[in-house]
C-alpha cells in the first residue's frame, strides 16, 4: 500500500520554495520591491506554502476564498479548507500598492525577506465574522481571536514565490521536516499507515498511551511538534524535544516512532484547527490524526470532544487523512494502569486525570509530580527547565484539565 495522496484535486505536493539560480535572481529582485511586513503567524503560513505543507494553495487567499472557507469550509474551486490563510497590512501601505504589483514579504521579527508576491486583490474583512466562524467566539481573551482582531485593516492576496524557511531548518536541525522528507522517511521504513500525533506540550502518560494505541493500529506514529509561537506559559520547543527524545528512547519499541516539527504558530481554534491539522498531515503523508480530548483548544471555549465531532460534519471525501478518535484517558489506581472512559469502570476518585495544562501548573509551582502522571526521565528535564526560569507565568486551569 502507498501513503495517502497530498491534499487537492491534483493529488501532488506543490512546494512554492525557489531553489538554485531562480532563488538567487528572485532574492536580488525582491530588494527593489515595496516591503510588506508579516506577523509570525503569517510567516509560518508562508513557510508551510513554501515546503508544500499547505498544498494545494499557491498564495495568500482572496475575499471569495476567505468567505467560502469561513462559511462553508471550501475555496472557490471547491477544495476543502477549514481556516482562511490570509495576509494583512495597514491601509496606508495597501493604498501605496497597485493591483498587479510585486511586493517583498518580510518577517517583522527577524527582518528577513521571506518571499515575493504578486498582489491580485486588496480587500477588507469582517473580523468578528471570521472569529465567530473559525474560533466559535469573538472574545478578545481568546488568543486566536486577539491575533485576528490585531490584523491590519486590509488583506492582500496573490501567488507567492517563497525565498526562505527562516530560522527553522537551522534551529531545529534533525527535527524540522518538509513533507517530501517525512514521506521519504515513512516509505524507507515501509510504513503506509501513519498516525500523526499533534503536540505543543511535552508528552505525559496520556500522550504516551494515545500513541501506543495508534502503534497497535498503524504501521507507525509521527510525533509532529509545533515549532512556532505559543501562548505565555507553554513550554519551548527545544525543551519539549529533549523530553520527547528521552521518552522515546526509554519507553518505545525502536522504529515505531518518527519525530518531526513544523513551522506554524498555534491558533487555538479547537475543532477547526483539528481539521487543518488533519489536512496538512495528509500532505506530510499521514493516514490518521490522533484526536483526543480538547484537541487544539484553549481555556473553556470548546467541549472536550468538539474536535472529534467536527470530522462527522464534513463531507466524507473532504480529507483522505482520518481522525483516530480516542476517549478521555487517565491513570486509574484500581485498574493499576492507563485507561479510558471506555475501558475503566471505576469512579472519578480512583482516577488521576492527566493534562498538559495541569502538568505545567504543577511544575511551575514546584509541586512534586507523580510518575503516574509523567515518566521520571521526562519530569527531570521539565523540572530543570522550570527551576531555571527567572520569571514565572501564572498558568490558569480550565475545567476539562481537571476532569470536570
Amino acid at each position: 500500500m502507498a501513503l495517502v495522496n497530498p491534499h487537492g484535486k491534483e493529488k501532488k505536493l506543490k512546494p512554492l520554495l525557489l531553489e538554485g539560480d531562480e532563488l538567487k535572481e528572485e532574492k536580488e529582485r525582491a530588494r527593489t520591491l515595496t516591503d510588506v511586513r508579516m506577523t509570525s503567524r503569517e510567516t509560518g503560513d508562508l513557510i508551510m506554502m513554501g515546503i508544500g505543507g499547505f498544498t494545494p494553495i499557491e498564495g495568500f487567499m482572496g475575499y471569495e476564498d476567505w468567505k467560502g472557507i469561513c462559511d462553508e469550509y471550501k475555496m472557490t474551486d471547491g477544495t476543502f479548507w477549514p481556516i482562511p490563510i490570509t495576509l494583512s497590512t495597514t491601509k496606508g501601505n495597501a493604498d501605496s500598492i497597485k493591483i498587479g504589483e510585486d511586493v517583498a514579504l518580510v518577517d517583522e521579527e527577524s527582518g528577513e525577506m521571506m518571499a515575493t508576491m504578486t498582489v491580485k486583490e486588496k480587500y477588507t474583512i469582517d473580523k468578528v465574522h471570521e472569529c465567530k466562524k473559525v474560533f466559535g467566539t469573538d472574545d478578545i481573551e481568546h488568543p486566536g481571536v486577539a491575533k485576528v482582531m490585531a490584523q491590519g485593516e486590509v488583506n492582500l492576496a496573490g501567488p507567492v514565490k517563497v525565498l526562505s524557511e527562516g530560522r527553522f531548518p537551522e534551529e531545529y536541525k534533525g527535527v524540522y521536516m518538509r513533507p517530501e522528507e517525512s514521506r521519504k522517511n515513512f516509505e524507507d521504513k515501509g510504513w503506509s499507515t501513519v498516525a500523526a500525533f499533534q503536540t505543543r506540550n511535552p508528552m505525559h502518560r496520556s500522550h504516551e498511551y494515545l500513541t501506543k494505541i495508534a502503534i497497535e493500529i498503524c504501521d507507525g506514529v509521527y510525533i509532529h511538534m509545533l515549532l512556532g509561537k505559543l501562548k505565555a506559559g507553554d513550554i519551548p520547543a527545544n525543551v519539549r524535544q529533549n523530553a520527547i527524545d528521552a521518552l522515546i528512547e526509554n519507553y518505545y519499541v525502536k522504529d515505531t516512532i518518527t519525530v518531526g516539527g513544523y513551522p506554524l504558530d498555534m491558533r487555538y481554534a479547537g475543532p477547526r484547527e483539528a481539521l487543518l491539522h488533519a489536512l496538512f498531515r495528509q500532505n506530510f503523508g499521514c493516514s490518521h490524526l490522533i484526536v483526543g480530548r480538547d484537541h487544539a483548544g484553549v481555556g473553556d471555549y470548546y467541549g472536550p470532544f468538539d474536535a472529534q465531532k467536527i470530522f462527522d460534519e464534513i463531507p466524507e471525501d473532504a480529507l483522505e487523512t482520518k481522525p483516530l478518535k480516542i476517549d478521555w484517558t487517565f491513570y486509574c489506581y484500581k485498574c493499576d494502569g492507563m485507561a479510558s472512559m471506555k475501558t475503566c469502570p471505576h469512579s472519578k476518585e480512583d482516577r488521576l486525570i492527566l493534562s498538559g495544562t495541569k502538568l505545567r501548573k504543577m511544575l511551575s509551582e514546584g509541586e512534586e509530580v507523580s510518575d503516574k502522571f509523567s515518566r521520571p526521565v521526562v519530569l527531570k528535564i521539565l523540572s530543570e527547565y522550570y527551576q531555571g526560569l527567572t520569571e514565572k507565568v501564572e498558568i490558569k486551569m480550565h475545567k476539562y484539565a481537571e476532569g470536570a
